[in-house]
């Protein structure tokens, strides 16, 4: 085994196999180690996220180390049929590369038993390994920009299925009618982690296996509650909360407000529980009515306000602090001067609907409630007892602007040694402006040099955390934040400490970052996990 750091509450745990991998997987989890919060299985390597107060990575290394790799428990997971039109346009490439026939390849998927060994990528995307083995399956040269959903698919010894359209680099071999991933049904990921797969041949009318389909829980707001009114939204406005932690096994990332911090005293000023669900607004712009006497407040991003009355009557108001609109009173946010984005609350909270345990809005998922539009009203009272309004919270300290340069905190790995010295210089030496292709799953940073790799064989695909500084083939890194996919196949140089990751999500296109490294490239080893742990 080796071990490598990832940030301050995480480390990667690199092993020879997918079994073996699976193996460790079970081990821990049936006999879970003090102090870890959540463990993200890939192909050759597990994710392992920790409390720093109860732990170390040390510690977990030297426990780690000991535990056996021999033994897999068998796995009895729900047996799934799909049906699969073989007219996938990389068919006769993936038959040339194997050296038969088309309908040999065909066979052969179809003969296969394919168990689901982990999720990532995309929520409902399943990395299926065969019960028999001998599928080796290059990925294309060049990805493809957009595959379509039920897309089939091939890459190294993996078969999968795309839930959603979106980019990728598998061979295509066929399609499937069959939804991978709907919020219809009470489990909305189709295959998990220990699924067994039959693949069969679409045309011959084979009966699909799905899951039950439910109705998706309705809100019952009290009646008497004030609204707002949505009448402009600006770039772009979504309901954002904690997030939703924990949900590795359906694809998922963590998702939620992009500064969390933010979000939490918005809630605090209005005296709500401080995960409540918030408006995140990107770049100011936006108005609302209300149509009941509220209390509301905005944080974050310092953005000029105005109250309109009903009267007609302007004034200037304060962010940071409680705020009462009257019935017919607007509120108007403008365009922040530093950061990006910008957190409103109201006093008893809004009523959003959770799907699965959250309001977040996570938009590589396309998960959750529907992004804020003109004409929306806003319902309230989620919450009946309120704490006091807070009339003493400071606003944070002065966030970035376009054309400044923040420095961010960062931790070498876990794949730092994948790439030249002069890469690891150039990645703290140089600025790396933050470019408008940005959004909520990474920041695309350009540099003047870019990053070169010293190994340049294909990554297996495993798990990253937001603040990841992943390095595709163009040697311009991308900063994951919170809609990141939950697993990648480029390699991560470094991360970004985790107190820092408000801080960029607050970063605004035009603005550049400076990286600084506050812990060096760490690898642990199996041969000396134990003296750590003795250490």
């Amino acid at each position: 085994m080796r071990f490598l750091a990832v940030n301050l509450s995480s480390f990667l745990v690199e092993l020879d196999t997918l079994d073996e991998t699976l193996a460790l997987f079970d081990a821990l989890s049936a006999a879970p180690e003090k102090g870890i919060e959540e463990i993200i299985p890939a192909a050759r390597t597990l994710l392992i996220r920790y409390q720093p107060m109860q732990t170390s990575m040390a510690q977990l290394a030297g426990k780690i180390s000991q535990c056996s790799l021999q033994h897999k428990e068998a796995r009895h997971g729900q047996q799934v049929t799909i049906p699969v039109h073989y007219n996938g346009e990389d068919l006769p490439a993936v038959a040339e590369l194997m050296g038969i026939a088309v309908q040999e390849v065909i066979r052969r998927h179809q003969e296969s038993l394919w168990n689901v060994a982990f999720t990532g990528f995309a929520p409902g995307f399943a990395y299926m390994v065969s019960d028999t083995g001998g599928w080796q399956t290059p990925r294309r040269s060049t990805p493809r920009t957009r595959i379509p959903a039920g897309s089939v698919a091939l890459a190294g010894e993996f078969s999968g299925i795309y839930p959603q359209a979106s980019p990728g680099g598998w061979q295509l071999i066929g399609q499937t009618d069959l939804q991978m991933w709907d919020l219809t049904r009470a489990q909305p990921a189709l295959l998990l982690p220990g699924s067994q797969v039959q693949f069969v041949d679409g045309a011959a009318g084979k009966k699909m296996v799905s899951l039950p389909a439910v109705v998706a829980p309705q809100i019952d707001p009290a009646s008497d509650a004030p609204t707002l009114t949505v009448l402009a939204t600006g770039l772009q406005t979504l309901w954002q909360d904690n997030g939703r932690s924990g949900k590795a096994a359906l694809g998922l990332s963590e998702s939620g407000a992009m500064d969390k911090t933010a979000l939490h005293t918005a809630n605090r000023i209005v005296g709500n529980p401080s995960d409540s669900p918030c408006l995140e607004i990107t770049h100011g712009g936006f108005r609302a009515r209300a149509n009941g006497d509220v209390v509301i407040t905005l944080t974050g991003a310092p953005c000029p306000l105005t109250l309109k009355t009903a009267d007609g009557e302007r004034y200037r108001v304060e962010s940071y602090c409680p705020l009462n609109l009257a019935a017919g009173d607007e509120i108007h946010v403008g365009t922040p001067v530093r950061g990006l984005r910008s957190y409103l609350a109201v006093r008893s909270g809004f009523v959003v609907e959770q799907i699965l345990g959250s309001a977040a809005r996570d938009s590589l998922a396309q998960l959750g409630p529907a992004v804020i539009s003109i004409g929306d009203i806003l319902q309230t009272g989620a919450h009946r007892h309120c704490n006091a309004v807070l009339l003493d919270e400071l606003p944070q300290s002065a966030l970035p602007a376009v054309g400044e340069t923040v420095t961010l905190d960062i931790v070498a790995g876990p794949r730092t040694d994948w790439f030249t010295a002069d890469a690891l210089a150039r990645l703290t030496a140089q600025d790396w402006l933050v470019t408008p292709q940005s959004n909520r799953i990474g920041l695309r940073l350009a540099g003047e040099q870019q990053l070169e790799r010293r190994q340049h064989q294909e990554l297996p695909s495993e798990g990253t955390c937001s603040g990841s500084i992943q390095v595709p083939a163009s040697g311009q890194p991308v900063l994951f934040l919170h809609d990141h996919p939950l697993t990648g196949g480029y390699p991560v140089i470094a991360a970004v400490a985790e107190y820092h990751l408000d801080l960029a999500g607050q970063i605004p296109p035009g603005a550049a970052i400076r990286f600084n490294i506050i812990q060096p490239f760490i690898e642990i080893t199996g041969s000396n996990a134990r003296d750590h742990l003795a250490a």
